[in-house]
C-alpha cells in the first residue's frame, strides 16, 4: 500500500480501493485510535446519529435539510454513494471535492500507517478513512452541527465514536443477518448500540420484538425515548408531509420531526422551520421520478425484504394511477434480498429486465431467473446497461410510452445514474459497498 504514490486523484482512488479490497472489519477500537491521533475532530460540533435497516439515509437527509432551513451550517455523512465518492461527505449540500479527497488521503495515510505498526488489525479500513474525512471536513468547514448516518449495524460501526445530542433507530428488519444476527431482536440490539447514556432516543416504526429491545436499552441507559407510533399514531394522514414520495417517507419525516424537536430550543427549529426543511429535502434514488428523452423513469433503491414491502405499495399505486403495468429493470446483491424483490416485481411488472450490478456480491442472471415465481407470465430479459441506456437521453426497455421502474440494489441505481447524468463525472462503483 505504501508504494502507491498519491500524486493525483486517480492514484488516491487506487489507494482507497486497496483499503476496500481488504474487506470489512468491524469494531471501533481502530476508529478510537484514529480520532485520538487526529485530535478528536468529531467533538468540535454537535452530532445527530442515525441507525436503522431502512430509512436512515432519507431521515438523515431530512434532518440536514431542517437544520439548514434554520440557518445552521450542516454536515451530512452518509453511505454508500450513488455516483461519486464525495457524495458521502457534504457541507450545506456541497459534496467533498476530488482535491479535498486527495488532500485528506495524503494527510491520513501516514497516521494510518503509524497505527498499523501498533498491530496487524489496527490499520484503518476504507470506511474508517471516509469517516475520518467527514469528521475533519465538518470541523474545518466550521459546521454548526453534523448529521451522521451509521454505515452498518451500530454498536461496532466506525461512526459510533461520536457523542451525539440525540440518536435515532429508523427501522428494523432482517438484513445483513450474517453480521448482525438472524432475528429482529438481535439486529435491534446491534443498532441500539449507538444509544448513549442520558441522550434522547427517537424510535421509528419497529416490529414489537425490536421495539422492546430499544426500549430496554433506553431505560437501562437513562435515555428519554420518543416513539413515532406514540406521537403520530397509525393514521398516515396525521404524519408530516415531505416532497419525497411514498408512505415510508412520511414515516421517515415523522422520525426526522421528532429528532428536530429533541434539539435545543435556541436552535430555532420551530414547526414551520421543520416543515420547510421537509418540503425542500433532496435524496436521489428513492422513488424518484425523472424524464429521460420523453420516457417516464422511476428510480428506487428497494434493496432488501422490508424495502420490497414498501415497493409493493408503490407499484400497486403506480398501476392504479396509470392503468397499466410498468416495465421493471432490476438487479440485487444476495439471494435473500433478490428473492423478496423479485416476488414483488413479478406481481406488477409487464416485463422484467435483469441486470447484474458490477459488485462482487451481485446475483448472477441464473440466480435472478431462478427466483422469479413460476406463475409469472411476462417476458424476462438478460440485459446490460450499455444496451439499456446507450446514451444519456435513451432507455431501450419496452416501448416509449411505458413507464420504466428501476429498482433493487442501490449500486445498480448508481451505475444507471452515472450513465444518464454524465456531467457528474464517471461512476466510482469500485469504491461503493459500505
Amino acid at each position: 500500500m505504501a508504494a502507491i504514490e498519491l500524486a493525483d486523484y486517480r492514484s488516491v482512488q487506487e489507494y482507497l480501493y486497496s483499503l476496500k479490497a481488504k474487506g470489512v472489519s468491524f469494531g471501533i477500537d481502530r476508529m478510537r485510535l484514529l480520532v485520538e491521533a487526529l485530535g478528536y475532530p468529531e467533538r468540535r460540533y454537535p452530532v445527530i446519529h442515525i441507525a436503522g435497516t431502512n430509512g436512515k439515509g432519507s431521515t438523515a437527509a431530512m434532518v440536514a435539510a431542517i437544520l439548514r432551513s434554520a440557518g445552521k451550517r450542516t454536515g451530512l455523512y452518509t453511505s454508500p454513494h450513488l455516483i461519486r465518492l464525495g457524495e458521502r461527505v457534504q457541507v450545506d449540500g456541497e459534496s467533498l471535492h476530488e482535491q479535498e479527497i486527495v488532500a485528506y488521503t495524503r494527510e491520513l495515510r501516514p497516521v494510518a500507517e503509524k497505527l498499523g505498526q501498533l498491530g496487524p488489525d489496527l490499520h484503518p479500513t476504507f470506511f474508517e478513512f471516509m469517516t475520518a474525512m467527514a469528521f475533519l471536513q465538518f470541523a474545518r468547514k466550521g459546521c454548526d452541527v453534523a448529521v451522521i448516518e451509521v454505515g452498518l449495524g451500530g454498536r461496532l460501526d466506525a461512526t459510533n465514536v461520536v457523542q451525539p445530542e440525540v440518536t435515532a433507530i429508523t427501522s428494523i428488519s432482517l438484513d445483513h443477518c450474517e453480521m448482525l444476527g438472524d432475528t429482529a431482536a438481535l439486529i435491534a440490539a446491534e443498532k441500539a448500540g449507538i444509544v448513549k447514556p442520558g441522550r434522547p432516543v427517537v424510535m421509528g416504526r419497529l416490529p414489537p420484538e425490536a421495539e422492546a429491545v430499544v426500549r430496554a436499552v433506553a431505560q437501562e441507559r437513562g435515555c428519554a425515548l420518543r416513539s413515532v407510533r406514540e406521537q403520530f399514531g397509525d393514521d398516515l394522514g396525521g404524519y408530516p408531509r415531505t416532497n419525497l414520495e411514498g408512505d415510508y417517507q412520511r414515516w421517515n419525516a415523522a422520525t426526522a420531526t421528532l429528532l428536530a424537536r429533541e434539539l435545543p430550543t435556541a436552535w430555532g427549529l420551530t414547526e414551520d422551520v421543520i416543515q420547510r426543511g421537509l418540503d425542500r429535502v433532496q435524496w436521489p434514488g428513492r422513488w424518484q421520478r425523472v424524464t429521460l428523452g420523453g420516457r417516464r423513469l422511476i428510480l428506487d433503491a428497494s434493496h432488501n425484504p422490508e424495502g420490497a414491502e414498501v415497493l409493493q405499495t408503490n407499484l400497486r399505486r403506480l398501476v392504479e394511477e396509470e392503468g397499466v403495468r410498468p416495465i421493471v429493470i432490476t438487479g440485487a446483491l444476495g439471494v435473500a434480498r433478490a428473492s423478496a424483490l423479485l416476488r414483488t416485481v413479478s406481481d406488477f411488472a409487464s416485463e422484467i429486465h435483469l441486470v447484474v450490478p458490477q459488485q462482487s456480491r451481485a446475483c448472477s442472471f441464473t440466480e435472478l431467473e431462478s427466483l422469479i415465481p413460476s406463475s409469472y407470465t411476462g417476458r424476462v430479459f438478460r440485459r446490460d446497461l450499455e444496451s439499456l441506456f446507450p446514451d444519456p437521453e435513451t432507455c431501450r426497455a419496452g416501448r416509449g410510452d411505458e413507464t420504466v421502474v428501476v429498482t433493487g440494489s442501490i449500486y445498480l441505481l448508481g451505475e444507471i445514474m452515472a450513465r444518464i447524468h454524465p456531467a457528474q463525472g464517471p461512476g466510482e462503483g469500485r469504491l461503493q459497498d459500505f
